[in-house]
């Protein structure tokens, strides 16, 4: 067993259309540890439209943070506030994503350009929150991309009791790239974040952005408190039982976590969810398994599929690679 490392916050990030409950239900499986996150959901979303169904989750799912997106102090107080009444651990405001949609709404890394109305944000949902606030931004945007301007954002903040931020180590380019190629084309620059850790010892600094193995974790953990991991747990869910190492734990196998998948798909069929909604979520179970492919090939698209076809598919990947 390797020696245990003291910083341990791994959480999954916020994705669109991605970690939904029924993943964020699946995930848990592996680690019983590592944060989760909602997907993004607009203060208007959830004011305006059906609450319960924005805001509910499983049993299982804590700790899970309710990632918002909004500008307005009013409605993003009034948003965490419900956040706390449903049971969530943590709320955290999105000044990270770089999608027209959200800019057209003034969402996510636009806001990075304004600080104080950030802070004016981050304060109108403490005063009616307990809950921990974070912020999750990137470095920098556009042409506002030195580490004096993130610096400054964080220092602005911070004034008002933000104690934690989540850094995606690249840059956000507004206009002429989309969100996919945001997430890939501008370069990471991890030591600027770890830059800001040294700047600001006593706030929890937190990383994303291209971190895909354990090694990766293991490396960043020494520099800065917490690791934030999307796409790669999304679709090698493995990386997340790995992370048990951080814990003095061993890994789930994938026969464990197939049984206990077994089960969740069982309640998901008596409570009425077709299975074909949910399955796409699980199809990354077998990453780098022999018969992975299949597996995929056989669960996916489907119009209709029963518990004893995904059954089948999963024992047999298991036995190719007993």
């Amino acid at each position: 067993m390797t020696d245990i490392i003291t910083n341990q916050r791994i959480s999954v990030a916020p994705m669109i259309d991605l970690t939904t409950n029924h993943y964020r239900t699946f995930a848990r499986l592996f680690n019983p540890d590592i944060y989760l996150y909602t997907e993004m959901i607009s203060t208007g979303a959830i004011l305006k439209g059906d609450t319960t169904h924005h805001l509910r989750f499983f049993d299982n799912e804590p700790p899970l943070v309710l990632q918002l997106g909004g500008s307005s102090p009013a409605e993003l107080a009034q948003c965490a506030k419900l956040g706390q009444d449903y049971g969530y651990t943590e709320i955290n405001l999105n000044v990270g994503c770089p999608s027209d949609r959200v800019q057209f709404n003034k969402i996510g890394a636009c806001l990075m350009a304004e600080a104080p109305l950030v802070a004016h944000c981050v304060r109108a949902m403490q005063d009616v929150c307990d809950l921990p606030i974070t912020v999750k931004h990137r470095i920098g945007i556009d042409h506002f991309d030195s580490y004096e301007f993130m610096s400054d954002f964080v220092g602005v903040v911070a004034e008002v009791g933000c104690e934690h931020f989540i850094v995606h180590a690249r840059i956000a380019l507004l206009n002429g790239l989309s969100p996919k190629e945001n997430r890939e084309i501008p370069p990471l620059r991890y030591d600027d974040v770890y830059r800001l850790k040294q700047e600001f010892p006593h706030l929890f600094i937190e990383i994303n952005g291209g971190i895909k193995t354990l090694d990766d974790i293991k490396t960043h953990l020494t520099q800065v408190d917490g690791v934030m991991i999307g796409r790669e747990f999304y679709h090698n869910p493995m990386l997340l039982g790995q992370c048990n190492e951080l814990w003095g734990r061993q890994a789930p196998t994938h026969q464990e976590i197939f049984e206990k998948l077994l089960i969740l798909l069982e309640n998901f069929e008596k409570s009425g969810t077709p299975l074909t909604l949910v399955m796409r979520h699980y199809l990354g179970l077998f990453q780098g398994l022999a018969g992975s492919r299949k597996w995929r090939q056989a669960l996916s698209g489907q119009k209709s599929l029963s518990l004893s076809q995904i059954e089948q598919a999963g024992r047999a990947v298991l036995a190719q690679n007993a």
